[in-house]
């Protein structure tokens, strides 16, 4: 019996240590990029960097995709059923539709990286407000604005919204966080700078 008692107490003592370990984080903003501008490696590449990073900040158990358009997808379609919350147990959204709505909450405040950090938006040095999309505001593909499906650091334009939902004026497109703008001058890592961008993207958990 008293065996019994050691291995039960072992056993909950994994299953605590497991939970402690896995957060509430379902969504969050990456910290770094690939460095190769809109190349990510096409959507397997990009959906390993959300991994990474989510793993190396403590989230276990869970599936990430990055929240990303190509010619034959649509990043709507990518990233689960919701609802999804940032670092620190913020909700951002509790479905798809609501995502794709004003009753999302995103932005410089609630659109943390994986460490619970916020990103440089407008008026910051550098700004790095501009995040990959590839899509529209419903969340479908905008036709060839995805750096040839992400794998591309040269020519080509990516559709980029702004993480901290501010632009030039108060236009419905400069106040958006998945397509706000294409990329100006290429897809790679400096002409993503020229904009207010450094090839960061959305990362949300599938689970």
């Amino acid at each position: 019996m008293k065996r019994i008692l050691i291995l039960s107490a072992a056993l909950c003592s994994g299953l605590l240590t497991a939970s402690a370990q896995d957060n509430t984080m379902s969504f969050f903003v990456t910290s770094v990029g690939l460095g190769k501008g809109a190349n990510l490696g096409g959507l397997a590449g990009a959906d390993a960097q959300c991994q990474s990073l989510a793993e190396a900040a403590g989230s276990t158990g869970k599936t990430w995709h990055a929240y990303l358009s190509t010619s034959d997808t649509d990043a709507k379609d990518r990233i689960g059923s919701g609802p999804w919350s940032n670092a620190k147990g913020q909700k951002i959204a509790d479905d798809v539709a609501s995502l794709h709505s004003d009753a999302n909450n995103i932005n410089k405040e609630t659109a943390l990286d994986e460490k619970g950090n916020t990103i440089n938006g407008r008026g910051d040095q550098p700004n790095k407000h501009d995040i990959l999309t590839g899509s529209m505001p419903d969340g479908t593909k905008a036709a060839d604005q995805s750096c040839n499906n992400w794998t591309s650091d040269g020519d080509g334009v990516a559709m980029m919204g702004h993480h901290d939902r501010m632009g030039l004026d108060d236009s419905a497109a400069a106040k958006s966080w998945n397509s706000s703008h294409a990329s100006r001058g290429g897809c790679g890592q400096e002409a993503l700078k020229g904009t207010g961008g450094d090839g960061l993207f959305y990362c949300f958990a599938t689970n």
